[in-house]
């Protein structure tokens, strides 16, 4: 298997919304998005997967140093093989790729946030980074893409976040900040234990809404110049968007399941943004 061939399958085994904007881009920039994909699935797996947080701190020890060596023109791990060839067409800096290995590292080190401040630096790096990076590769052109870029990601994440709570909590993870869970009267264990009640769903609504504004914060930001190029960002908040409705619909039932769209709903919703722009 090619280093090419590895990062399109690790890509296209996730399910992840980001696939199905990647469909309608050029090849290049399909490559080079693909690939830097990849390396974050491959850093993101090792939170998610080692269950030993000494061994998981070991292995991204060791993506520290496989970005350095990568840089210095010697990478090893096929991810690193097939985005090296790119990075310099597409601005992808040694910083961006060490940044989201940190904000994995963070995973490892803190289950709790004490307030929206502090949830934003770990925002800033696993998908705020992400998503400039992202931006590059669209074809970015106006230096103020760059904090749309960074706001479209926080959306993404808060999204995630809000989806992911129940299966966080099993990891004895809790993303919500704790002093709005005490503004709502919500008890870290309640979370822990994954128990429903109309003052969760009241914390969940303000976290939903926080989303929301985001988006919209991220979509009045991006200049026009540049909006044809970020159409596949613009695909993933499409879904997003529609991933957060259909939590807030079902009245925040994420605590003992994953909400999701089918993938048949996720090509729909990129394609009419892609054809239609809406």
């Amino acid at each position: 298997m090619t280093p090419e061939q590895y990062v399109q399958q690790r890509a296209a085994a996730s399910g992840s919304s980001f696939y199905y904007a990647f469909l309608f881009l050029p090849k290049p920039r399909r490559a080079a998005i693909t690939a830097f994909y990849a390396f974050c699935r491959e850093v993101d797996a090792v939170v998610d997967e080692v269950q030993d947080p000494g061994v998981a701190a070991t292995k991204l020890a060791w993506w520290q140093s496989e970005v350095a060596s990568a840089y210095a023109g010697q990478p090893s791990h096929p991810a690193m093989k097939a985005l090296m060839p790119l990075c310099a067409g597409f601005g992808i800096e040694q910083r961006h790729l060490q940044a989201v290995i940190e904000g994995c590292r963070m995973d490892l080190e803190q289950t709790r946030y004490l307030d929206f401040t502090a949830l934003q630096r770990y925002c800033q790096l696993v998908a705020g980074v992400v998503g400039e990076v992202s931006a590059r590769i669209f074809g970015q052109t106006q230096a103020a893409t760059t904090e749309y870029a960074h706001r479209l990601g926080l959306a993404f994440q808060l999204t995630n976040i809000i989806r992911d709570v129940g299966e966080d909590a099993l990891r004895g993870r809790i993303y919500l900040p704790m002093n709005e869970l005490q503004r709502f009267d919500v008890k870290a264990h309640e979370i822990l234990k994954r128990t429903y009640s109309d003052r969760f769903t009241a914390l969940m609504r303000f976290q939903a809404q926080r989303a929301q504004d985001l988006y919209d914060e991220a979509l009045a930001l991006l200049p026009e110049a540049d909006r044809r190029a970020q159409k596949p960002g613009l695909m993933m908040a499409s879904i997003y968007r529609a991933l957060l409705r259909e939590i807030e619909s079902d009245g925040f039932q994420v605590l003992h399941q994953r909400v999701s769209l089918t993938p048949l709903r996720k090509l729909w919703l990129a394609w009419r943004m892609q054809a239609l722009g809406r």
